[in-house]
Order: C-alpha cells, then sequence, then structure tokens
C-alpha cells in the first residue's frame, strides 16, 4: 500500500476481531492467524529517511517478509532452541526478525540498542547467542567490540552494511546478502508448543550482572490477553512504539497486544522526534515509562511559570477544576457549581496541551517504574487518560494496572485478569499466574530464590493494598535505607520527588548507616545556567557547584520538593555535578534506572565529604 494512504482519523474498515490465546496458541500462532483474519489491513508505519515519508506496511507485507528469514534461518542451519539476538531501534525488521525465529522454536534475546559493549558481549556469551541482528548504522565500532569477546557468536547479520567491508571481520555479512540465502530452500514446518521456550529476556542489573529471564510463548501470549481486557481496547487503536521493544513492557503491550487486537502500531523516529511523531501520527494508545512524561511534564511547568501572574492563575484553576472534575467522573467526587467553568478552562488550557499530545489519546500507560502521583494528577486534570501500571520481566510484564472506571494515580491499579498477588512477609508483593517465568537462564540458584514452591514469585517490591482493592508501592526491600538512628526510608519515592523540580536531571538518595540523608544530583544545564547567573556566578565555572552558597541555595530547592516528608527524611547535604548519568557511563541501566552500587563508587570520595565533621549541624 502506498504511504499514508490510510486517514489518520477514519478508522480502517477492515473488522479485525481479537484473537484468543486458545487460537493462537503460541506468539507465532498468534501472527498467523492475524494474517489469515486480517491480510490486507496495515499493520505498520514506518518511516522512510529515503523516501522522507511514511510507508504502511499490511499484515501480508509482513508475513511475506517472515517467510524471508525464515527461510534464511533455515538456511543457516539454526534448530530448534538455538538463541538468536537482535540489537534494533523499534522497526519492521524487529517483528519480522522475532516472528520467523518463534515459528521455527528458535529463542529470541532482545538487546538494547544503547546498551554498552561489555555488557551486549556478556550476554551474547551467557546465553550463547548463535546470530545477532544489528542496524548497522552507528555501530561498528560496538560490533567490533562485541565480536572480540563474543567467540561463540558464529554470525553477525547487519540491516545497513557500510560501503567498505574489507575492515568488517567475515564473521558480519550484510542483511540482503544473508536473506539471500535462503532463497530456494525448503522449509519443513515445526511444531511449536505453548511451553516452549520464546524469549531471554535479560534484566537490567542494577546490581551485578543482568540475569536471564525465561519466558515461554504461553507466559507472553497470555500476559498480552490479560492486558488487553482492562481496557475497552479496539482494532481501530493506533499505538506509537518509541518505548524499545528490548524492554518487556513495550514488547508485551505495544507488540503482541496490537497484532492480537488488530490494531495498527506507528514505529516512532526517535525521542528526538516524539513530540512531532504525536502531533504527525495522532496515536489513541500510548505505552511508555514515567521518564516521558516527566519531560512533558517538566516542559509545561518551564511554560507556566514563564507567563503572566493573570496566565499562572488561570492555569493553576484548570488544574483544580480538571482533576475535581476527573475525581467526579470516577465516582469520587460530588458535583460543584464552579466546575460550570471548566468547559471554558478546558478549551482554552488542557485542549492545546492534548493536542500536542496528538489529540486523540484514549490511553497513556505508564509502567516500568514509579510514576510521581503529581505528574499523574497534572495529566489526568488536562484530560490526558493517564494509567499507571506495575509489573516486571519475571511476569512477563504486567500484574496490575488502573483501569478507567477505577484510576487512583498514586496506586499501581488493580491485578489483571488471571494473576494472583497477594502480600507476604515483609510487606513483600507476590505474584502467581501462568505469566510467571520458567526460571533465569542457567541459575536454578536464583530461580529458586525467585519463585517458591508454591509457585509464588517474589517481586522484591514492599506494597499495601487499600479497602477498592488497589495496591501501593511502599517501598523496595533492597532499597530502603536504614539511618544510623533506625529510621527507614524508600529513597526512590523521595528521587522522584527532587527530581520534580526542573533545576534537577537526576537524584541519588544516600544515608544507610549515616546519621541522616544526603543527594547526589545532576543539574540541568539549562536550569543552572539560569541559577547561577541568579546567585551572580559564571555558570561555566566547573566549581561553582561546590560553592557554599551554591550548596546552600541548592538545598532549599531540593527540600521544598520534600516538605511533605517526614523530619528525618531529608535531605542535609547534597553534591552537585553537570556531568549526566548514561548507559554509556555505566550509571544508568538500560532502562534508565539509576545503578546505586556504581554511583555509590564513582562519587565514594564526594560522598564521604558529605558526611565529614558530622558531629557538627547536618545542614551546616
Amino acid at each position: 500500500m502506498s504511504p499514508g494512504e490510510n486517514s489518520d482519523d477514519t478508522p480502517d474498515d477492515t473488522v479485525a476481531a481479537s484473537i484468543a490465546p486458545d487460537e493462537a496458541k503460541t506468539l507465532s500462532g498468534l501472527f498467523e492467524a492475524r494474517l489469515r483474519h486480517t491480510p490486507d489491513k496495515i499493520a505498520y508505519r514506518q518511516y522512510d529517511a529515503g523516501q522522507k515519508s511514511w510507508r504502511d506496511h499490511s499484515w501480508a507485507d509482513i508475513g511475506r517478509e517472515v517467510a524471508r528469514w525464515r527461510a534464511a534461518f533455515v538456511a543457516a542451519g539454526l534448530v530448534a532452541g538455538d538463541r538468536v539476538a537482535l540489537m534494533l531501534k523499534n522497526c519492521v525488521e524487529w517483528v519480522t526478525f522475532d516472528q520467523a525465529a518463534l515459528s521455527l522454536g528458535l529463542v529470541v534475546v532482545p538487546l538494547y540498542l544503547d546498551d554498552r559493549a561489555d555488557n551486549a558481549a556478556y550476554i551474547l556469551q551467557h546465553s550463547g547467542a548463535r546470530l545477532l541482528l544489528v542496524e548497522g548504522r552507528f555501530q561498528n565500532r560496538k560490533v567490533g567490540e562485541i565480536l572480540a569477546t563474543s567467540p561463540g557468536l558464529e554470525q553477525v547479520v547487519s540491516l545497513e552494511a557500510p560501503n567498505d567491508l574489507t575492515h568488517w571481520s567475515t564473521r558480519i555479512v550484510p542483511a540482503a546478502a544473508w536473506l539471500a540465502r535462503g532463497q530456494g530452500v525448503e522449509i519443513t514446518p515445526r511444531h511449536i508448543s505453548p511451553d516452549m521456550l520464546a524469549s531471554i529476556v535479560y534484566t537490567s542489573g542494577t546490581t551485578g550482572r543482568p540475569k536471564g529471564v525465561m519466558l515461554s510463548h504461553d507466559n507472553i501470549l497470555w500476559n498480552a490477553w490479560y492486558s488487553s481486557g482492562c481496557a475497552p481496547f479496539g482494532a481501530d487503536e493506533r499505538f506509537l512504539s518509541f518505548l524499545p521493544l528490548s524492554h518487556t513492557f513495550e514488547r508485551t503491550g505495544g507488540y503482541y497486544m496490537p497484532m492480537l487486537l488488530g490494531a495498527e502500531v506507528v514505529f516512532a523516529r526517535s525521542i528526538a522526534q516524539l513530540g512531532q511523531d504525536l502531533q504527525e501520527q495522532r496515536p489513541t494508545v500510548l505505552v511508555s515509562v514515567p521518564r516521558i512524561y516527566e519531560r512533558v511534564y517538566s516542559r509545561i511547568q518551564d511554560e507556566v511559570a514563564k507567563k503572566s501572574a493573570l496566565e499562572r492563575r488561570i492555569f493553576a484553576q484548570a488544574i483544580e477544576l480538571g482533576w475535581l472534575a476527573f475525581e467526579v467522573a470516577q465516582g469520587r467526587a460530588r458535583w460543584q457549581p464552579k466546575l460550570l467553568v471548566w468547559p471554558l478552562l478546558r478549551n482554552k488550557v488542557a485542549a492545546p496541551i492534548q493536542a500536542r499530545l496528538g489529540g486523540r489519546l484514549r490511553f497513556a500507560i505508564s509502567g516500568g517504574a514509579a510514576l510521581n502521583p503529581d505528574i499523574a494528577r497534572l495529566f489526568l486534570a488536562l484530560g490526558v487518560p493517564l494509567h499507571q501500571g506495575y509489573g516486571l520481566t519475571e511476569a512477563s510484564p504486567v500484574i496490575s494496572v488502573n483501569r478507567p472506571e477505577s484510576n487512583i494515580p498514586a496506586s499501581i491499579g488493580k491485578p489483571i485478569p488471571g494473576v494472583e498477588v497477594k502480600i507476604g512477609e515483609r510487606e513483600e508483593l507476590l505474584t502467581r499466574s501462568r505469566c510467571v517465568m520458567r526460571g533465569y537462564w542457567n541459575d536454578p540458584q536464583a530461580t529458586a530464590a525467585a519463585i517458591d514452591a508454591d509457585g509464588w514469585l517474589r517481586t522484591g517490591d514492599q506494597a499495601r493494598v487499600d479497602d477498592r482493592g488497589h495496591y501501593y508501592i511502599i517501598g523496595r526491600i533492597k532499597d530502603i535505607i536504614v539511618l544510623s538512628n533506625g529510621e527507614k526510608i524508600a529513597p526512590a519515592d523521595m528521587e522522584s520527588a527532587i527530581c520534580l523540580d526542573p533545576l534537577f536531571e537526576q537524584a541519588m538518595v544516600i544515608g544507610e548507616g549515616r546519621p541522616f540523608l544526603a543527594a547526589v544530583v545532576v543539574l540541568n544545564a539549562e536550569h543552572w545556567e539560569e541559577f547561577a547567573r541568579g546567585l551572580g556566578l559564571d555558570p561555566v565555572n566547573p566549581g561553582a557547584p561546590d560553592e557554599p552558597r551554591v550548596r546552600k541555595a541548592l538545598l532549599q530547592h531540593l527540600g521544598q520538593r520534600l516538605a511533605h516528608f517526614p523530619g528525618y527524611a531529608q535531605v542535609r547535604r547534597l553534591h552537585a555535578s553537570l556531568v549526566p548519568w548514561t548507559v554509556e557511563n555505566g550509571l544508568l541501566t538500560p532502562t534508565m534506572k539509576i545503578r546505586r552500587a556504581p554511583l555509590l563508587a564513582r562519587y565514594r570520595e564526594e560522598i564521604e565529604a558529605l558526611y565529614a565533621n558530622f558531629s557538627l549541624a547536618p545542614d551546616q
């Protein structure tokens, strides 16, 4: 079909009924069933950089490409149970590689596009992957490092090979040449059962090496099915896919679930172009981690701060009334006469922000980490249907989510259908379902520690439940800070609150065994410049953040965000830096979580200095 043939506003006329797991049986069976049901319906939309336009791909188009990849796998001598890996951005090739591999009983090992070479090499070695698919662009050096430390990796297939192949290893082949090897290959159908291993997904590894989570076809398929029943999703949905498909949250919720529904997926060009893609492609469903919502929230706050006093008051009133209207709709508040003004404010304040997100969002889903309730409240007040959920890779991954008719943004919602949860010892949240992993790859000891004899998966998160059946995460067992006076603090909540201030880009709260809490923060470069000039300082002076009056001013800023925390949960000292924490420097996981142990090692001297002379008043 020609690029952009179907309208952005008019759903495809083709009826696409949801495909139940009993019909699909496996993930590859799901694709085959979708191909039978709606071959001509648009499956994916992807930007063609060469043509500088969006191109639509029908299910029949995808089916033909899957057949090509399947034949090439067979030609390469890959047999059921072999592991094959891919390191790609979200694209049609991700899907065709995955489906072809699954249909042959191969086990797919996804790698993060931005992961460090040493971590990728470890995963390839640990999983025993025989083949790796890469994009090619900007990956030459990384692929070279991976090959040098991955002797078991037999072949690297590159979608975009460089012009000069003479410097490349013989273990690397352009995708066009590799696919050509499958021409004329006879394919014998292979029996794929639901309990067969579909994927090994390596957890981010905030501490130590990542572990390989073994997920079966049955695990993932049923999780997608259960999740689809949590809201009135339809075949006319348009998903915008930008969270990496190597993240199980996106893979289940933004890939297999749309396939199950018969919905359309648009692959975003990049995070940098996300705002433009939202407005051009106008999705109805957005699956994301909190970081994206945090960035939009910060931009909104920045824009409001620059407006006149009257405009700021109007915005504040819009948030107040929008939230009240939301609570009324949820049945948790009574209608009040002041809501008569809400339609006017909705058109003036809320509608323009909704338009920046495409103007058609029916479901905005947040998962992968805790979403600050203040952020959720702002979006919901502005009419953006934001729903927080919760899950783990080990659970395929969704465990619970807020529903449209019962949405409490501070909670992680209620368990999805088919999933059991309970609170165990030390207030730990436990879950049990057919979605729970088969275990960790080649690590029976870790498997036994994670899943008990009755099949309950230990999440490591502490939780409570209210009288409505909504669950709330209250801490992380391993991440709880215990001060020297015995007080216990969950640092993640504090770090999230700190980063609501646009001055602070990243934060880590510390204090284990110490007399008080301290923090290491990364400053937002743009806001730091304004902040420093306000203090009469040169923002480019590398020593400026360490000046006593700067530290004091930063603490005051930070303290405002922590005012609602208990007195013992206040940061008394901090170290500020302008060097961001990234995946490349080993201080973030590929899913953007901070890696506490490497951060503590990196800032060991600075942290010790924060606690020097602790007999003094801690805020001196």
